[in-house]
């Protein structure tokens, strides 16, 4: 039996899994890291604590897989819209910035208002935001110019862990699709971008398939302890697009909902999906195969801000944390009156709008904690909702959800996605979804699968979540105060 070792390089941490062709996980090892953030929407990651967790947990899964024949190779999921400007040695000028950096609103603000933008949209597949490393270069280009003129490529941190390991500059179709410098129908670099970027292709990496690997580590690196001489490296995809493959969603009305630190909605798509509001991405899972869908910023770590800086509760571990979500459920549909905007980070979509804030409304003298507990699951779900409206819009009806990331371990947080989206709800149990959507798509560039179709298949649910329709009727009324509030603050904020 062939097994590979999927990581996945997230804004949190970094996770490893290794798993097998029969669907089996074998082990998996973690590593978390604090973000370099302040009040003026800096959000950044050290490169340098990147790759010492990549390694770190790629040693520890390889330990505890030590004797055990069959490792076939490793396959990297990496999240998307980071920066990282590097000289002419590769050595970083900068931090890697993350998509949650929001310095340069006011130039994806002008951007998005023109016809050029709008293009530029079309094209590339993704919305005009402060998340991009589109409007990350403008920005960079205008505050810091010795750094820009300094620069020899501009590249994202799975690019700067493969640079490292291998000495070449490869991106794949995925995290490239995901920069608004990529055109997703041509599979290069977009002229109209990169003129208004004021780069040029040499300053980019090489776009490669998500099939795309290499065995030849730098010396650095040639020796990590229990990988075989000559083993692949399948360079991947993007976390979101690996976390449909690894939820087993990738038939038509197949959706995944994914809450970590974020959250996000997508459908797979055989073709881009051209939404005229600008509300959705189209992402490439591989040249046949995309992922259309959209992102908020503000998903459980909202509910970790409020546990530790509204309730005092920082260090909780994860059964307290999980304890205070608990009582969210003791509150009957609705939080009885008490509404919350979730948008503490801005929010991408559907509304994009990195100025939005965050709000709670009506609040009355008998509302408790378990109320605003509530409210804030409430309100970071009818988020999801919109974007899940703005999938069907454009693409067609939501069929069912397969449902993955942290908030899966609450039972009441899953049946309120089914109430709301008036869906069933399937849990895989899958130990990350995005990193054994790695390991999927390292199976097909190997050739153990024959198509990305028949992984799902690897995948087994294991539970199932029935929307009930009055408590979905009493979401609906409460969605429609959600998404009018937001309407009517919407300048001021």
């Amino acid at each position: 039996m062939s097994y590979i070792i999927g990581i996945d390089i997230g804004t949190t941490n970094t996770k490893a899994v290794a798993f097998t062709d029969g669907g089996e996980v074998l082990a998996a090892a973690g590593e978390s890291y604090s973000a370099i953030s302040d009040s003026d929407g800096r959000h950044e990651l050290e490169p340098a604590r990147l790759l010492a967790a990549f390694v770190s947990v790629l040693k520890e899964v390889a330990g505890k897989t030590a004797g055990r024949k069959g490792l076939a190779g490793i396959s990297l999921s990496c999240a998307m819209h980071s920066l990282i400007a590097v000289d002419k040695d590769g050595l970083p000028l900068t931090n890697a910035i993350t998509w949650a950096d929001l310095r340069s609103q006011p130039y994806a603000a002008a951007l998005k208002s023109s016809e050029t933008g709008k293009r530029i949209y079309r094209q590339t597949g993704t919305p005009i935001h402060p998340m991009s490393p589109l409007s990350k270069l403008l920005w960079l280009k205008d505050k810091e110019p010795a750094i820009f003129q300094r620069a020899a490529k501009f590249i994202s941190i799975k690019e700067y862990l493969w640079w490292r390991l291998f000495g070449k500059y490869q991106i794949d179709y995925s995290i490239a699709s995901a920069t608004g410098l990529f055109d997703i129908y041509a599979f290069t670099w977009y002229g109209e971008s990169l003129e208004k970027a004021g780069i040029t292709a040499n300053h980019l990496s090489a776009p490669v398939p998500c099939t795309h690997r290499e065995s030849s580590l730098v010396p650095e690196f040639s020796l990590l302890p229990g990988l075989p001489e000559g083993l692949p490296f399948i360079i991947g995809s993007s976390d979101g697009c690996l976390a449909n493959l690894g939820s087993r969603a990738l038939l038509p009305g197949e959706t995944t909902l994914t809450i970590g630190t974020s959250g996000a909605v997508r459908m797979t798509a055989a073709a881009p999906e051209f939404d005229p509001r600008e509300r959705i991405f189209n992402y490439i899972l591989t040249e046949n195969l995309y992922i259309s869908g959209g992102a908020t910023n503000n998903g459980g770590g909202v509910v970790q801000w409020y546990i530790e800086q509204c309730l005092g509760k920082k260090g909780a571990d994860s059964k307290e944390l999980n304890d205070l979500v608990a009582t969210a459920d003791t509150v009957a549909p609705g939080s009885e009156g008490l509404i919350f905007l979730p948008y503490l980070q801005g929010e991408r979509a559907p509304i994009w709008n990195a100025d939005a804030k965050g709000v709670f409304f009506g609040i009355r003298s008998s509302h408790a904690q378990r109320h605003f507990m509530r409210a804030i699951l409430e309100g970071i779900s009818y988020s999801l909702f919109q974007v899940g409206a703005s999938l069907e819009e454009t693409i067609g009806p939501i069929q069912h959800i397969y449902a993955s990331g942290g908030f899966t371990h609450s039972k009441a947080w899953l049946q309120m996605v089914a109430d709301i989206f008036s869906k069933r709800v399937y849990v895989t149990g899958v130990a990350d979804a995005s990193a054994i959507g790695a390991a999927m798509m390292g199976f097909y560039a190997l050739g153990i699968i024959g198509n990305l179709e028949a992984s799902a298949g690897l995948i087994q649910v294991q539970e199932t979540y029935e929307p009930d329709e009055q408590r979905h009727r009493i979401y609906q009324e409460r969605f429609a105060l959600f998404a009018t509030l937001y309407e009517r603050l919407r300048d001021l904020m």
